[in-house]
């Protein structure tokens, strides 16, 4: 009978741990179990397989599939079976922790360098696990400080910033992270004032986390990370940023297929919002405006993006900053290139294109890249689809592998499908389809 090895309790409180063992992903925890102390053949002997075997699945180079083996190492390492799915354990008492929200005795900075391991090969399922266990153990919370809410909201603050030359992922590894540190706060009665304001940045950050998750192409994470933020801004008794939830997760449907869904959700981001000239009515606008583009109803394309310029004319100095939450002149013609070139007006878009890239900071790579794209269907719209074609093929090759994912690749796979059966065996349209992720 091996002699067990149990992971160091702490381990077994660690939300994103937590996360990989309901995924069964056991490269993530032999690597924890490691880093913690226990060696390879350690953990081998009490889990009964060969050493070589657990450093392939460390590694990512080998998986764990059968039950037999699922149970050993949970017998092995002492993780209680209600963590992995499996009935209890022979050997378990008490003073096994097992509540998978369990919070005590974690360090910070290991959850935050588990959740940016997890974050590090990409939206992986054992990743979004990790997402996903992280903002449910906030909604528990909700419906119902040991942190510092000063420091809560100046990050929120910095990350509005938006990537700044930052990879996607890993900046939604830091988000996640720092959202994670609010959830003390929630668990303890707090005076109303500190309660909204931690609603507030809750609703910021998870916000902010849903873009990125939907920068990234995974849709249904950032649905689930809107309606949370949308949650917390509602319970915040901010309007503003209810409105700016609501109109940002409109761009998920729209970006990726369902138009009218987006412009269901913009016109309630319109009704949140108010008359008002604010940035979240000014995007809420933009973004009606795109979606009836691409449903086809140009007269209420037109109207919409009519009252973002209205709007935009109108915005303070605060309203109008270059973050996530403002709404600024660069970001404003970024989204009326997309309407206008959808709609067919290509020399409208192509002053907006023009005026956007001008505005554009180098380090921004993602928008760079869509306002290129909408060029370049501009040309395919005025015949030149050969031109087109390549332009688009050029973007994807010269996009760094962690934006080319996603929303660039969505719009870019847009353009190829408007080409005309005939025409895709051509090799402009067949290098844009090799340039294409698979």
């Amino acid at each position: 009978m091996p002699s067990p090895a149990a992971l160091p309790r702490p381990l077994l409180g660690d939300p994103h741990l937590l996360a990989a063992l309901r995924a069964r992903d056991f490269g993530v925890v032999f690597a924890a179990a490691n880093r913690a102390g226990l060696s390879y053949n350690r953990i081998a002997e009490a889990c009964s397989m060969k050493a070589e075997r657990v450093s392939q699945v460390a590694r990512g180079a080998s998986e764990v599939k059968t039950l037999d083996a699922i149970e050993r190492i949970s017998d092995g390492l002492r993780i209680p079976g209600v963590l992995m799915g499996l009935a209890a354990r022979p050997w378990e008492g008490t003073d096994h922790p097992a509540h998978p929200h369990a919070q005590d005795g974690v360090d910070p900075m290991k959850r935050r360098d588990l959740l940016r391991g997890a974050l590090a090969a990409g939206l992986t399922s054992a990743a979004l696990a990790t997402l996903d266990h992280t903002r449910h153990a906030f909604d528990e919370q909700l419906t119902g400080s040991a942190v510092d809410l000063d420091y809560v909201e100046t990050a929120a603050e910095q990350y509005s910033y938006g990537y700044r030359g930052q990879d996607p992922a890993a900046l939604l590894g830091d988000l996640v992270t720092d959202f994670d540190t609010l959830l003390p706060l929630f668990a303890q009665p707090q005076p109303v004032a500190v309660r909204a304001r931690l609603a507030r940045a809750a609703g910021q950050l998870a916000g902010m986390a849903a873009v990125v998750l939907h920068d990234l192409g995974s849709r249904r994470e950032a649905r689930a990370w809107f309606h949370t933020a949308a949650r917390a801004a509602a319970e915040s008794g901010d309007r503003g940023l209810y409105a700016w939830v609501l109109a940002r997760e409109a761009m998920t449907p729209l970006n990726f297929g369902a138009p009218q869904a987006a412009a269901d959700l913009a016109e309630q981001a319109r009704h949140a919002a108010g008359r008002a000239p604010t940035a979240s009515a000014a995007l809420a606008a933009c973004v009606a405006g795109r979606a009836y583009a691409l449903t086809g109803n140009r007269s209420m394309a037109r109207d919409a993006l009519a009252d973002a310029d209205r709007l935009m004319g109108c915005l303070d100095a605060t309203s109008s900053a270059d973050t996530w939450f403002g709404h600024c002149e660069q970001k404003h013609h970024v989204h009326l290139s997309h309407a206008l070139t959808v709609l067919g007006e290509t020399s409208l878009a192509r002053e907006s294109q023009d005026r956007a890239l001008q505005l554009s900071a180098p380090t921004s790579t993602m928008t760079r890249a869509l306002l290129r794209i909408d060029a370049a269907t501009c040309l395919h719209h005025q015949g030149d689809t050969e031109q087109a074609c390549r332009a688009t093929a050029a973007v994807l090759r010269e996009l760094p592998a962690a934006y080319r994912t996603g929303l660039t690749v969505t719009r870019a796979r847009n353009l190829y499908r408007a080409v005309a059966p005939q025409h895709r065996s051509e090799p402009a349209a067949r290098d844009l389809l090799e340039s294409l992720p698979r």
